[in-house]
């Protein structure tokens, strides 16, 4: 992990200066190389490469599996290299023979590695010839089959009966055998967990590919580890517009295990899924001034940076390709929970119980059970909207949480205890701040959700709606050579609105956005299309389509505004009541007795024909403000 320290080249902008001392935990001196002077700067202000104007590329969704695979074990070749600051030629050369690659070779992948600080970045250089077949789809075909077929088996055959099984299989149809190198390079770049599995059976896999461990590991220092995970909150929100019950949100949190910084959150009324987990990592590991500043919030929230390692339970959402993928792509392990033993989470969920303890205080709680909510109504107290709820959520751990003693690290706030880790103590060195991520919105696109789709004349249908853009023309129609299907490209979304999708070209690696085909289609949730789609499903002659979904979704739109005017409208009916009950009671209780009617005149008839009763009349109401000035 790189961390900024005294005596590192760093850049303010694209001044390249020596930082000299940090001061605190968000500004550091620095001397400009160029002019000589010292400056006293803002931290976030300073990189360790010059910024780069570069179009978002993610090829590591691209990368086949065995590409991806080849990728990875480059890296682990040089892992022990990166981290040591004092190797020598020796240290290399070490490495270069156990591994039995050439010294050369991992100098190149080294500086590779770190001028882009991406596992991706040690992918194999596109060949000049790129895109030619080098073996017949026939023989390439056979190679495949007489793998699966034959050597993938239990009776675990040799490389070289493989050799001899598919230069049969050549020669019986008159094709020329592979060269041996051909053979033994395929059955090299096989899965290893495959290779076992169908080899040798899962109990091979679980003894000897899968970790053992019999206590929590790691967390010796900030962004080591940090664990994620999600709960409902005990509280009822409202709307934005009519301030009514909506419902409780979801909160995902991220907690570094070291120093018990809360390092992000995310707060939806979605229930948990992977866009959740994502975005909850993305606001981890990104800087949070401007997302202060934003906010109006005065108060420093230093930690960022990628974290080594992210601990999480084995639930779905954290099961899918996406989040694995980009985890690897960033050099973040991914490690799951081993099942049935709770002593691998115990910091996040003791984070959850100080956070829902601190929202019972909230109008609106819906308290932690039935036991202690007793006869309160959480649904009538309820007064906060999402973005308050996130507001207040904001202000609680960085004024409060943070700055409160933990009994779990020896009743120091975690802000203390993160200080004592950048900067040191008298008996331990600090490790420094850490780096900032370089590109923050190619990193947060790296864990945005993904659909595979071919693409047509009408553009891309994803979830029954098209999409089209100028973009996409080049690749309409074209064909996948190995599958000879046509072929598939990714788009990524965001639920919340997916009114665009982000389309991945495969020549620039880049995202496009890409619109809606109608333009005149509003922008419409995920949840939303869901909702109409299933009540669709249920009528079985029912023929769904992008047109019958938009409307669905405005007639749903439509019959929550509908609800809401009933709803206000009953409660002023019932206000009312209330109020003229209480007037006739304390009528009564004066003693006043009520009096012949007198005389009506016209105007009095023609309001008693109104349907308007007297506690409805506001005195001045129909006096229209500014009507008489000047």
């Amino acid at each position: 992990m790189k961390t900024l320290g005294p005596g590192q080249l760093v850049y303010r902008h694209t001044d390249a200066a020596v930082l000299v001392e940090i001061k605190g935990l968000t500004e550091a001196i620095v001397r400009i190389i160029e002019t000589g002077a010292t400056e006293l700067v803002r931290v976030s202000d300073l990189s360790l490469s010059l910024p780069s104007a570069k179009l978002v590329k993610s090829p590591l969704l691209l990368s086949k599996n065995e590409e991806w695979n080849e990728i990875i074990r480059r890296f682990e070749i040089i892992r022990p290299l990166l981290n040591n600051n004092g190797r020598v030629a020796a240290d290399v050369k070490k490495i270069a023979d156990a591994s039995g690659v050439s010294v050369p070779t991992i100098y190149r992948w080294l500086k590779k590695y770190n001028d882009q600080e991406l596992v991706s970045s040690l992918a194999r250089a596109e060949r000049a010839d790129k895109g030619r077949q080098r073996l017949g789809e026939e023989v390439e075909a056979i190679i495949q089959d007489k793998i699966k077929n034959f050597y993938l088996t239990k009776e675990r055959p040799r490389v070289s009966d493989l050799c001899n099984e598919i230069g049969v299989a050549c020669r019986a149809t008159g094709l020329p055998p592979p060269h041996l190198n051909t053979i033994y390079f395929r059955v090299k770049n096989i899965d290893k967990e495959t290779l076992v599995r169908e080899r040798f059976g899962y109990e091979k896999v679980r003894d000897d590919l899968t970790p053992h461990r019999g206590r929590f590991p790691g967390g010796d220092y900030p962004n080591a580890v940090v664990q994620i995970d999600h709960s409902p909150m005990d509280i009822i929100i409202v709307d934005e517009e009519h301030r009514l019950p909506i419902g409780r949100p979801f909160l995902t949190i991220a907690i570094d295990v070291a120093t018990k910084m809360l390092t992000g959150f995310y707060l939806t009324l979605d229930s948990p899924s992977a866009m959740s987990a994502g975005l909850c990592i993305a606001h981890a590991v990104l800087r949070k001034e401007h997302w202060l500043a934003k906010r109006d919030i005065l108060a420093d929230w230093p930690i960022y940076g990628k974290m080594t390692k992210i601990h999480v339970d084995n639930a779905k959402e954290f099961q899918g390709n996406m989040l694995k993928r980009a985890c690897e792509q960033n050099n973040i392990i991914l490690e799951f929970r081993p099942k049935k033993q709770p002593n691998y989470g115990p910091h996040v969920e003791r984070a959850f119980r100080t956070f829902m303890q601190e929202a019972h205080t909230i109008p609106g709680t819906t308290f932690s059970n039935v036991q202690s909510k007793l006869k309160y109504d959480s649904e009538g107290h309820a007064c906060m909207t999402l973005e308050e709820l996130e507001l207040w959520f904001t202000v609680f751990i960085v004024y409060r949480y943070h700055h409160k003693a933990h009994s779990g690290i020896n009743d120091i706030p975690p802000i203390n205890l993160y200080n004592k880790f950048v900067h040191g103590t008298d008996v331990q060195l600090g490790v420094g701040l850490p780096a900032p991520v370089q590109d923050e919105e190619k990193f947060r696109l790296d864990f945005t959700p993904y659909v595979e789709r071919t693409i047509q004349q009408n553009g891309v249908l994803i979830n029954y709606i098209n999409y089209y853009s100028p973009v996409l023309r080049k690749w309409i129609g074209l064909m996948d050579p190995v599958t000879n299907r046509s072929r598939k490209f990714i788009f990524a979304y965001d639920p919340r609105d997916i009114s665009s999708v982000y389309f991945l070209d495969p020549d620039t690696h880049a995202y496009v956005q890409i619109p809606y085909l109608n333009s005149a289609h509003s922008a419409i949730s995920l949840w939303e299309l869901k909702a109409v789609v299933k009540k669709e499903k249920e009528n079985p002659h029912a023929h769904i389509n992008e047109d019958m979904i938009f409307k669905g979704v405005k007639i749903m739109r439509d019959m929550i505004d509908e609800a809401i005017q009933r709803t206000r409208l009953a409660k002023q009916r019932r206000t009312s009541e209330k109020r003229s009950l209480r007037r006739k009671e304390k009528m009564k209780s004066w003693g006043v007795v009520q009096q012949s009617r007198a005389p009506v005149n016209l105007a009095t008839e023609e309001i008693g024909k109104s349907n308007f009763s007297e506690e409805e009349i506001k005195p001045f109401e129909n006096i229209e403000v500014g009507k008489f000035s000047g």
